[in-house]
């Protein structure tokens, strides 16, 4: 091999060194972007509205996509009656079926009009408003509410509505439709979790159309020489002496004797009573505390 001149060997170092340094910027600039450069985050896992057992319903707005075909996307909403429209293949019943279940459909219609072989179909919901219930009473956020998964829990919805206020009932009535006959049932809140089991008394499921209601809850009243008048919730089995308490106890001219309830009977009609300070007030209780006499 012919040996280089000592020109020829110094311009060979300055390119070796020249290169060494550009690797070494280049390395080094990786680093630095690769330290900047947000990582991709971790995919969400999939909305309760688009687990495969919901059921769609009119008002549901989706994605049609299919694999391969980006012609064939689509963004559209399910009519009244439960049907879209899809190129190629015109109206599609999607209506009461599962995400599965309407890729399949959609599917089959392409397959069996020869447009595609093997379409693979993905349907992304994009808006839920097919399946709803109505939340109603002494509930934080009373609305109306979709229901994003098939047959909701009845825990989960009240969840969703913000829970009981504080001035409801702890008694949760549903109502609704089951098999095209009227359904009702009732839960304890108080029972469910005293008994130390909350799953099984909040299984009640919930279904399109359904209304949960919270009714007010029980409420004596409370007036005379007593510290501090006014209605008082009644908690369960509260006797009028724990009534009394809560309304912060007698005040110096008060007394015990003479004490009155005014409470209504079944027919309507008011009846005045003298009760033992150990008998349960009821919903809707008046209690007098009368001025002594000494």
């Amino acid at each position: 091999m012919k040996s280089l001149n000592p020109i020829q060997s110094l311009a060979v170092a300055l390119l070796l060194a020249g290169s060494s340094v550009a690797f070494a910027q280049s390395k080094e600039n990786s680093s630095r972007v690769a330290a900047v450069t947000p990582q991709p985050a971790a995919m969400a896992p999939s909305s309760a509205a688009n687990v495969a057992d919901y059921k769609l319903g009119a008002g549901d707005g989706m994605k049609i996509s299919v694999f391969q075909n980006p012609d064939l996307t689509l963004e559209t909403r399910i009519t009244d009656t439960g049907m879209i429209t899809y190129p190629l293949i015109g109206a599609v019943k999607v209506g009461g079926l599962t995400v599965p279940q309407a890729e399949q459909r959609i599917a089959s219609a392409l397959s069996s009009g020869n447009f595609i072989k093997q379409p693979q179909v993905s349907i992304l919901i994009t808006q839920v408003r097919g399946n709803q219930a109505a939340v109603l009473g002494f509930v934080n956020r009373p609305g109306r509410y979709p229901l994003e998964q098939s047959q909701m829990r009845l825990a989960d919805l009240l969840a969703v509505a913000g829970g009981v206020a504080e001035s409801g009932s702890d008694i949760v009535t549903l109502v609704g439709l089951r098999d095209g006959k009227p359904f009702k049932t009732q839960v304890s809140l108080s029972q469910a979790f005293t008994a130390g089991q909350p799953d099984a008394a909040f299984d009640t499921r919930v279904q399109d159309g359904d209304v949960v209601y919270v009714d007010r809850a029980p409420t004596a009243y409370i007036y005379g020489e007593v510290q501090r008048p006014g209605p008082l919730r009644l908690e369960r089995g509260m006797t009028v002496l724990q009534g009394l308490a809560a309304g912060g106890g007698m005040t110096a001219r008060g007394t015990d004797r003479g004490l009155k309830v005014h409470r209504k009977s079944g027919d309507g009609q008011t009846q005045v009573l003298q009760p033992a300070m150990s008998e349960p007030l009821r919903d809707g209780d008046v209690v007098y505390v009368r001025e002594s006499i000494f």
